[in-house]
């Protein structure tokens, strides 16, 4: 809606985060993969990289959207809730690139129908471009 085109492949590869189109990307990407890992002083080089990019708030706010996210991810694996059908359809290009649905919580989600699969190549497009119309209209 931005208007800005981002390759959401970085998140799992590290070579593509300088053409990303994110704003601070490889630094944002060592404070989540030090987040999860169990190296403190990487963690306090990784915090200390952000703050200094990007200051004190945006510290804060990457902090709580990582943690955020975390939570959320947590309780979906631990309850077994699905994918929302329309989420599963919209996204099948985005899970498969990044590798998604390799975890063993994807095993929550029954495949789609083809029905579905093809109604979801449908949508996508007309998705992404009703989301472009939508931040034009609003930047205007």
């Amino acid at each position: 809606m931005a208007g800005v085109v981002v390759d959401a492949g970085a998140v799992t590869d590290d070579a593509a985060a300088a053409t990303s189109g994110v704003a601070h990307a490889a630094t944002l990407l060592a404070f989540a993969d030090a987040l999860v890992d169990a190296d403190d002083a990487a963690l306090a080089r990784a915090r200390d990289a952000v703050r200094a990019a990007l200051g004190d708030a945006a510290l804060v706010d990457t902090a709580a959207v990582a943690s955020n996210f975390e939570r959320m991810v947590r309780v979906a694996d631990g309850t077994g809730i699905p994918l929302d059908p329309p989420v599963l359809v919209m996204s099948a290009d985005l899970r498969q690139r990044l590798g998604i649905d390799r975890f063993p919580a994807a095993g929550n989600t029954p495949a789609p129908g083809a029905v579905a699969a093809l109604a979801g190549s449908f949508l996508r497009p007309a998705a992404f471009a009703a989301l472009r119309a939508l931040g034009w209209w609003r930047r205007r």
